[in-house]
């Protein structure tokens, strides 16, 4: 694995971290069911602090590439080569002139990761995009809503618990959208489009992604129950969890043409339909 760090580089060592041991995830240097290094050994092997070192596995975890065993260590997911294959798309997708993308799901966390690198590579004049324009359909959760909702004794919805999944969305969505309209303030994209709406009573049970207009990647979320912390106290919720989500890629140049076609044609027509029809805009 990578082992030395750019000092150029104006991202934080935890996030330079989290990309070197993403790429080796990548590229397979370290292979799916593999053990990672140690804490200690990783901070050595880096030259950062430990702490920086569990920032960056957090990430990784967030994305669903790694998991704990509490124990035992660290360990690559077996299904990561399906999980990551979003990413390097995206950052494929910015090699355009004209970079489109669009995203509905419940957060929005995985699309601000996979847009970090290429948005990266923009700042360091690597890639040049003439124009990017961003799309983010989230759920309203001003509204009750199935999922998140609490759990255990008293289920059903909760503002707190709505407020609390807000807090994540609205973060994403923010950072996307600051980080966007800087390459346009910058002078380094001539043309940037970024916008977020919501959509009340349609629960996101799955995640889609569109790129470019010629690619979908389209996922399932898994509901989980289990606890998480608001206000200092434990509280059982029922969740999506994001990270377990596989995401099936379907493009117009699939082997089958018609069906890869018509999948990111009519997902797209699903989106602008919502989009157009039920979108909210909101301010992040």
């Amino acid at each position: 694995m990578e082992q030395q760090l750019d000092p150029s580089d104006p991202r934080p060592p935890f996030k330079q971290v989290a990309n070197a041991l993403r790429a080796a995830i990548l590229t397979k240097k370290v292979k799916a069911g593999e053990k990672l290094p140690s804490q200690n050994e990783l901070a050595t092997q880096y030259g950062v602090a430990r702490m920086t070192i569990q920032q960056a596995l957090r990430i990784l975890r967030d994305e669903g590439l790694i998991v704990s065993r509490v124990g035992s260590g660290v360990y690559v997911r077996e299904q990561a080569d399906q999980t990551v294959g979003l990413r390097p798309r995206v950052e494929k997708a910015f090699e355009r002139d004209a970079v489109r993308i669009d995203f509905a799901g419940l957060t929005g966390e995985t699309l601000l990761g996979a847009l970090e690198e290429p948005i990266d590579r923009i700042r360091r004049g690597r890639l040049t995009p003439q124009s990017i324009s961003i799309r983010i359909l989230l759920p309203d959760f001003d509204k009750p809503i199935a999922v998140p909702s609490r759990a255990g004794a008293d289920p059903g919805d909760d503002p707190v618990v709505r407020e609390r999944e807000a807090g994540i969305a609205h973060r994403s969505a923010g950072e996307i959208t600051q980080a966007v309209r800087e390459l346009g303030e910058l002078g380094l994209v001539p043309k940037v489009e970024v916008e977020a709406r919501v959509v009340a009573g349609i629960p996101m049970m799955f995640k889609l992604y569109a790129l470019n207009d010629e690619e979908i990647f389209f996922g399932f979320y898994p509901v989980v129950e289990r606890n998480v912390e608001i206000d200092g106290n434990s509280v059982p919720i029922f969740d999506a969890v994001g990270k377990d989500t596989v995401l099936f890629r379907h493009s117009t140049g699939d082997n089958d043409q018609a069906t890869g076609a018509q999948y990111v044609d009519q997902a797209r027509r699903w989106f602008d339909s919502l989009w157009n029809t039920l979108g909210q805009v909101r301010e992040l």
